[in-house]
């Protein structure tokens, strides 16, 4: 009876253990079919890359799974090579583009620069300048400049400026001035290489100028009033009976006192040369050398007492029309100076 007993139980197991057989089985054949179903997936976002199996078979719901969020100035592509699928997130970068002057705030996604211009539709010209090479990538933060450029050849004048000068006038009161020449500006001609930007001069090369006119000095008569004749009773030398004493002591010897007609003359504007070579200045005075022979040496005196000359030298002849016999040209700075003494009747002691 035991043995029946054990035979009957050996057939209730059996069924039992098929059926767990028959599970595990069937679990094996879903976990199968789950891994046969998946997709690998290998994102890439930036320096950044992920590699991902998943049956997900939306795109959205792959970054979601992988954690990446899109903003809404980002985008995708997607390729899929010998069972991989390969995701290419690009990000939204910010730019800014100077189009001829004017400022636009634009996205991109990394696209070259000619892509990026063609696309918001912002034609460039044959001699345009770009800041940029139409194949480089954009980048967050770029700032791009598109700018027209325009060379022209241009020839306009300006003006010459003129100088003011400031003389010292006996004849007038101290603190007081007077305009003796007005002065003008002159005029250059000019021709240029003119650049322009979006319109704007940015260069200018000159190529030449011209003098059209020469200015005309503008000089200006300082007085000197009671001042000037302070100096000149200062400079004044004491004369005596074939002595001239000078102001510094310096006493010199005088062998014929003659009274002679004194003219002016000056060299402004250039360096002048006397009749002996020597170069023109205060002290160096015309003569007729025949009367006078050069290296005579003088103390020159106008009978007015306006105007002490001081000690001169024959040195230069003029023209023999105006000096001549004994009448003297004496040398001032300025032609200003020269109007002011005119032409004068002088006390001149002939040194010894």
């Amino acid at each position: 009876m035991r043995k029946v007993h054990a035979v009957s139980r050996g057939r209730e197991i059996l069924p039992i253990c098929l059926t767990v057989a028959l599970i595990f089985l069937a679990l094996g054949l879903q976990q199968s079919q789950r891994m046969l179903s998946q997709t690998t997936y290998v994102i890439t976002d930036g320096g950044r890359v992920l590699v991902r199996s998943t049956s997900a078979v939306c795109t959205d719901a792959v970054l979601g799974e992988a954690g990446l969020e899109l903003g809404a100035d980002d985008a995708y592509t997607t390729d899929t090579t010998e069972g991989v699928s390969t995701i290419n997130i690009r990000r939204g970068q910010k730019l800014r583009v100077n189009y001829y002057g004017k400022t636009l705030d634009v996205t991109s996604q990394g696209e070259t620069v000619e892509a990026l211009l063609s696309r918001l539709k912002l034609p460039w010209h044959e001699g345009d300048v770009i800041s940029a090479p139409l194949d480089v990538q954009t980048y967050d933060g770029m700032e791009l400049t598109v700018a027209h450029v325009v060379r022209k050849n241009q020839t306009y004048t300006e003006a010459l400026k003129h100088e003011t000068i400031r003389i010292s006038d006996c004849t007038l009161p101290e603190g007081t001035e007077k305009v003796i020449t007005p002065g003008a500006d002159g005029e250059l001609l000019c021709s240029a290489v003119v650049t322009y930007i979006n319109g704007k001069e940015t260069e200018r090369v000159i190529l030449s100028r011209q003098v059209v006119s020469q200015p005309v000095r503008r000089v200006i008569a300082v007085g000197t009033g009671a001042a000037q004749q302070k100096r000149q009773d200062s400079n004044r030398a004491v004369i005596g009976n074939g002595t001239i004493t000078l102001p510094t002591g310096e006493v010199l010897t005088y062998t014929e006192k003659v009274t002679c007609l004194a003219t002016a003359y000056h060299c402004e504007g250039y360096v002048g040369k006397t009749a002996t070579g020597t170069r023109a200045r205060v002290g160096a005075i015309a003569v007729d050398p025949e009367v006078f022979p050069y290296g005579t040496r003088f103390y020159i005196v106008s009978r007015d007492g306006e105007y002490v000359y001081g000690v001169a030298t024959a040195e230069d002849c003029g023209d023999r029309r105006f000096i001549h016999d004994t009448r003297l040209d004496l040398f001032f700075n300025t032609k200003y100076e020269c109007i002011q003494f005119g032409a004068r009747s002088c006390d001149v002691y002939i040194l010894g």
